[in-house]
């Protein structure tokens, strides 16, 4: 019987999982800031919309 190379989960449909891998160069934003630019942007966006 050949043993399993790596101890991964065979990943299905060609999914990969990336979660494992943290680049520390990359953007990371909270998710508050999130949340508070798309509130923002809708704001303005409906602001603008009643203007023009």
């Amino acid at each position: 019987m050949a043993k399993k190379s790596g101890g991964r989960l065979v990943s299905s449909a060609g999914l990969v999982n990336y979660y494992d891998s943290e680049d520390h160069r990359a953007i990371h934003i909270g998710p508050t800031t999130v949340l508070i630019a798309t509130i923002v942007i809708g704001v303005a966006v409906f602001i603008l919309n009643a203007i023009f």
